[in-house]
């Protein structure tokens, strides 16, 4: 993994954003009731009072007992709290709300270590040529960016709950004053995708992320727009989940086991179609894209007679120019403003898939950082060169498996700092809670 140059304000930086992200997960849990927190609104993942604590419990385990050397003071914690990815082998948890501690018990816990570890990190400790990731901010920036993913996690969590369990809040809607949306290709030409970023002093990413490879990618068609939800309807209007011809074998025995006959966010309502947003359930709007899963999503381009795009292509499409050359995001080499796109925690919902012209590539394809991930038809895999992380072995490694898929650009509960170009997310195919749309390509 690379580690980021020192400088002699970095840490107050780190420190500024780590504040950040701490005010940002500390939002969340508010918004859930507190007989809610023994809920498990994914049958995944953790109960939600896992995550009070896991957040801390990783900055600890991580930096505390790891860099710092610290002396434990609720080892037991640190182990409850210190895992927190959907299993890998397919077995649901099932753990009660009795296996769990009190709320009261878990905060004491979290006030206790960002104590230790704010004395640790502005302490001379933290500078110690000696601990060279601690120095360095590597460890910081792992921290930050750990709880920034998670702030997005429990995004989904908080979705899946109804509302009488949320701390409703007044969300404006205004999906019928959207323009008109018109779906279009852009033809883009052969040229280079450069994905991943080379191990250099000066940056920082997840094991994933490194080594940078160049691809050459003949030229294809894109979508310029994402799938809408309008699209998206025709195809559920003409039989599409009762169609055995556009689902791969894996994906119809998937959505016939679970009867599944619309997108996991989709409510009929006699004979109008509803959307359940974050705090209510709205009018399905037509221009917001369809959040599906990768099956799905495959079976829709397949009946367009299209496919989703590689890794690849989605990069030619979203960083390369006409000239050649490529671009630090969609836009250009400017920092991720709100001018351009849905991003950065500032919503809670999608907005229309036309509403930031500004965040367009060079090629013209719209909507590509935030809104929403977007599928593509790439196994998550290693890059040539890949190192598991010292520090977190099976981040990434242990969904090498062949069932998960590389997802891009990022939601509209995704960090800025996470539509950098190499970033890679990834879901399983089956995978329904994660607000991800997607876009269609021909050769």
């Amino acid at each position: 993994m690379a580690t980021p140059a020192t400088s002699p304000h970095l840490h107050q930086k780190l420190f500024a954003r780590l504040a950040e992200a701490r005010a940002i997960t500390d939002a969340i849990f508010p918004l859930v009731r507190p007989e809610a927190l023994y809920d498990r609104p994914i049958p995944e993942r953790h109960r939600l009072i896992f995550y009070i604590g896991h957040l801390e419990a990783f900055d600890w385990n991580l930096i505390g007992r790891g860099a710092c050397g610290l002396e434990p003071f609720r080892s037991d914690f640190d182990q409850l709290f210190s895992f927190g990815i959907d299993p890998t082998d397919g077995n649901l948890p099932t753990d009660q709300p009795k296996d769990w501690p009190r709320t009261e018990e878990v905060q004491d816990y979290n006030a206790r270590v960002r104590e230790e570890l704010e004395a640790c990190l502005r302490g001379p400790m933290a500078v110690d040529p000696s601990r060279p990731l601690l120095a360095d901010g590597t460890l910081l920036h792992m921290a930050i960016e750990h709880r920034l993913m998670h702030a997005e996690t429990l995004a989904y969590l908080l979705h899946e709950l109804p509302p009488e369990k949320k701390t409703l809040q007044e969300i404006p809607h205004d999906a019928a004053a959207a323009q008109p949306a018109y779906p279009r290709q852009v033809i883009i030409p052969e040229g280079i995708a450069t994905l991943g970023q080379r191990r250099v002093a000066v940056s920082f990413g997840w094991d994933n992320e490194f080594e940078e490879q160049q691809v050459t990618v003949p030229s294809f068609a894109i979508d310029a727009l994402p799938v809408m939800n309008g699209q998206f309807l025709e195809f559920v209007r003409a039989g599409g989940y009762d169609d055995r011809s556009p689902w791969s074998e894996e994906d119809w025995n998937w959505k016939t086991a679970e009867d599944i006959s619309h997108p996991h966010f989709w409510v009929r309502r006699d004979d109008a179609w509803n959307c359940r947003a974050m705090f209510a359930e709205i009018p399905l709007p037509l221009t917001w894209p369809a959040y599906v899963s990768h099956a799905e999503a495959s079976a829709y381009a397949r009946w367009t007679g299209k496919k989703l795009p590689t890794e690849a292509q989605w990069h030619r499409a979203a960083y390369g120019t006409p000239q050649g050359t490529e671009r630090a995001y969609p836009w250009g080499d400017e920092r991720p403003a709100s001018r351009h796109g849905n991003f950065d925690f500032r919503n809670w919902d999608a907005t229309p898939v036309n509403s930031h012209v500004e965040g367009a590539s060079a090629f013209g394809v719209w909507d590509l950082a935030g809104n929403g991930w977007e599928w593509t038809s790439t196994e998550f895999g290693p890059l040539p060169g890949f190192q598991p992380s010292r520090f977190y072995p099976g981040f990434s490694a242990n969904f090498f498996d062949g069932r998960h898929f590389v997802m891009k650009g990022g939601s509209s509960r995704t960090a800025a700092c996470m539509l950098r170009r190499p970033f890679r997310n990834w879901f399983q195919p089956h995978y329904p809670y994660v607000f991800a749309k997607f876009r269609c390509v021909e050769d």
